[in-house]
């Protein structure tokens, strides 16, 4: 779910949309949340979840139309149905699947390090908090990936050694909460840490491509977290 959220940003950045409120996020954990259940109902074995690939593939390809993204979905279901297609995919040998991974991950990589063109990076400060949370994200995963050094997290009871071993192995949230942490520890200016800039940018957006005006006239969907409705639309 935190990957996904920083996807939510990365797509809408690629698609050349503005950036999604917080209704939209929440509507988007809403939902995975919901496949996450059905997988476990149906014993799929894997969570629903975002794919960071995907949003690569649309900086390459250029499309990202929503209706493509369903049709695209719906001769998946289709073709889930035939084991000969499957057996097909997996025959692709691994260079080239590895291949068309470097290109994407290094799209998500490029739209990743867009957004440090809100803050001042001439400030020691924010060169300091970007430097140690890359820092993190690469050594601590990787140091905690030798099973010597798994025993140094010991809490006394074991299913929380394993959760704080699974985030500490993501290097994606040793990151991000190695740059919030320090983002927020050190003393810095709004103007210097980029937050007057984004907001800035996210009031001058226009939001409608995320609004869900056919439900407008139900009182009770605009008490939804996950509702966006445009502001001229009059209370019911």
């Amino acid at each position: 779910m935190i990957e996904s959220i920083g996807d939510y940003y990365a797509c809408a950045r690629l698609s050349n949309a503005p950036p999604p409120p917080i209704s939209a996020i929440n509507r988007g954990v809403l939902i995975e949340g919901i496949g996450s259940i059905l997988a476990a109902i149906w014993g799929s074995g894997n969570g629903t979840t975002s794919y960071s690939e995907n949003i690569g593939a649309i900086g390459i390809t250029k499309v990202a139309s929503r209706r493509v993204i369903q049709t695209g979905a719906l001769f998946m279901i289709v073709l889930a149905t035939f084991g000969k297609f499957g057996a097909w995919f997996s025959a692709i040998p691994k260079p080239i699947i590895g291949g068309i991974f470097y290109c994407m991950f290094s799209m998500i990589v490029g739209v990743g390090l867009t957004n440090l063109q809100f803050i001042d990076l001439n400030s020691s400060r924010n060169i300091f908090v970007l430097g140690i949370a890359i820092f993190s994200g690469v050594t601590v995963p990787a140091w905690l990936a030798d099973e010597n050094n798994a025993h140094f997290i010991a809490t006394g009871v074991l299913e929380i050694d394993k959760i704080i071993l699974v985030l500490l192995k993501t290097n994606l949230f040793v990151a991000a909460f190695s740059g919030f942490l320090l983002d927020n520890i050190f003393p810095g200016s709004k103007k210097s840490r980029g937050l007057l800039d984004w907001n800035e940018n996210e009031e001058n957006s226009n939001r409608k491509i995320y609004e869900m005006n056919f439900f407008k006239d139900i009182k009770f969907f605009r008490l939804l977290p996950f509702c966006t409705f445009s502001k001229n639309v009059t209370q019911v």
